[in-house]
């Protein structure tokens, strides 16, 4: 059975409102000299990070649908929740105070870090959100279950001011609470179109995609627009926190809410979710010898800033499966720089001691 064509895709997503909030198309090239180092594939790059909002990030792209429902329910108020130095969080924060809403951001302290006003809390903090920070387990993203008694106390006191909330999960990823339908996935649906295009105007045509994955829009939209579009592109995530049995299970289900939402045939298995758990080593927010030599790979050799959360891990995964020999010479590789770089600052001692 042959595919979508682009065109049908791009119809298909366009019936669901958004904002406009960030600089479209991010830009895509290769990177020759970082490709030259590896000795492997040819290593390209798309760089979400160069959005446009906030510092850029990925998570923007989630935010154009997710704000157009917001103001479409009428709310005022928007709250969400993630670590303690959630890129996430920050362009939500961002978003929100772009069209006059109020962000509140609940930051659960997930790794080891003081909880000081610098990277993105500081960021948050000029911004103006409305910011409280709980303890959590150590090395994992908080669930939604762990999360909900926190968010609904703080929706019914939101309501109690007389305003009206629009509650997020993190990452904008699963359905619930508010946001009926899996609007983070389907705007990487948008994305993969247009990395393809990129791509294909130049002559290339990706073999691989590569992404830190960490609440699972991102690759689920990834996946559903590839397999809807019958290409033989393989989407490859690095998980940065649940192992991978247990998050492909969630990356699946909100590929299969994707599928619906889009009207696409429902084809996905879990076979053709990908997620490599060998780089979490000691979990979540926790930066080691490997993720540190990554980001230094990445700036000195092509001016790249990766960030120590989830960039620096994916990057850190895919130098090494180069060397295990995972892609052949020939392969095309795309890098999918999802942002987060203002959380460099904070990790800075944990940098300069493993790079000195």
């Amino acid at each position: 059975m042959a595919g979508f064509t682009v065109q049908e895709i791009r119809a298909r997503i366009a019936r669901f409102p958004k904002q406009t909030l960030i600089h479209l198309p991010t830009p895509f090239r290769k990177l020759d000299r970082l490709s030259a180092e590896l000795g492997g594939p040819e290593v390209y790059i798309k760089r979400d990070d160069l959005t446009g909002l906030a510092f850029g990030g990925n998570k923007s792209r989630k935010l154009e649908f997710i704000i157009a429902d917001a103001l479409s329910k009428g709310a005022d108020v928007i709250i969400t929740w993630a670590s303690l130095q959630s890129n996430w969080c920050l362009q939500t924060a961002a978003a929100a105070r772009r069209f006059g809403l109020q962000p509140i951001l609940v930051l659960f302290k997930t790794y080891d870090l003081a909880p000081e006003y610098d990277g993105n809390l500081l960021l948050d903090y000029i911004v103006g959100a409305d910011i409280r920070i709980r303890e959590a387990e150590k090395g994992k993203v908080v669930s939604e279950e762990q999360a909900v008694g926190i968010i609904e106390e703080i929706s019914n006191e939101v309501r109690e001011w007389g305003h009206k909330p629009y509650v997020v999960s993190v990452g904008g990823s699963l359905p619930g609470f508010s946001m009926d339908l899996p609007l983070g996935a389907i705007s990487h649906a948008a994305a993969f179109v247009e990395l393809l295009e990129q791509a294909e105007s130049g002559g290339v045509s990706p073999t691989h995609v590569v992404i830190a994955t960490g609440s699972g829009a991102t690759q689920a939209g990834l996946t559903v627009a590839a397999m809807a579009l019958k290409k033989d592109v393989e989407i490859i995530g690095i998980s940065v926190s649940e192992e991978k049995e247990a998050f492909a299970r969630i990356v699946l289900k909100i590929s299969e809410e994707t599928e619906r939402a889009l009207g696409l045939d429902s084809s996905i298995k879990r076979d053709d979710i990908i997620v490599l758990d060998d780089y979490l080593k000691e979990g979540y927010g926790h930066v080691n010898r490997e993720v540190a030599e990554a980001i230094r790979l990445a700036f000195t050799r092509e001016g790249i800033v990766l960030d120590p959360v989830y960039t620096g891990k994916a990057m850190a995964a895919l130098i090494d499966l180069v060397t295990k020999g995972r892609f052949s010479k020939k392969d095309r590789v795309v890098f999918f720089h999802t942002g987060g770089t203002p959380a460099l600052f904070p990790y800075r001692k944990t940098l300069i001691e493993l790079l000195g």
